[in-house]
């Protein structure tokens, strides 16, 4: 805030004629930033206190949904074999097998695994393989 100083005359003068300064607050941007502060509350306020309808519409259970999706077992043995579900499939074998299994069932969870010593890039290219033939619900252990 602003100080301004002004001097008084008339009877207010020291005792020899000279004048004196008074210091007086300027209040001006004072208000002009409570009636600016007043306008956005006012503003704001009627949308502070309106209501929206929040409620989510709940799905209703279906047969479909309501049965767990079925689980494949896709094993990938040290040897290099491959067992679907205990079906033992070579490379070039698993990926049409897979392809088969996501046009049947495309909720189907396939839960892959390795033998401890199985090599890695085996691992790997049926995870791949498996991302690739259409199945979204994928586990490995």
């Amino acid at each position: 805030m602003a100080v301004s100083a002004f001097y008084l005359s008339d009877s207010r003068h020291g005792a020899h004629g000279e004048h004196r300064a008074v210091a007086q607050i300027n209040i001006t941007p004072l208000v002009d930033v409570l009636l600016v502060l007043l306008v956005i509350f006012m503003v704001a306020t009627p949308a502070l206190t309106g209501r929206m309808d929040l409620r989510i519409p709940q799905p209703t259970p279906t047969p479909e949904d309501s049965a767990p999706p079925p689980r494949v077992q896709l094993r990938v043995g040290s040897d290099g074999a491959y067992r679907l579900d205990g079906v033992v499939l070579a490379r070039a074998e698993l990926t049409p097998a897979l392809e088969e299994m996501a046009r049947r069932s495309p909720r189907a969870v396939l839960q892959v695994a390795a033998d401890a010593d199985a090599d890695y890039q085996e691992f790997a290219w049926a995870l791949a393989e498996a991302e690739r033939s259409g199945l979204h619900d994928i586990a490995w252990q």
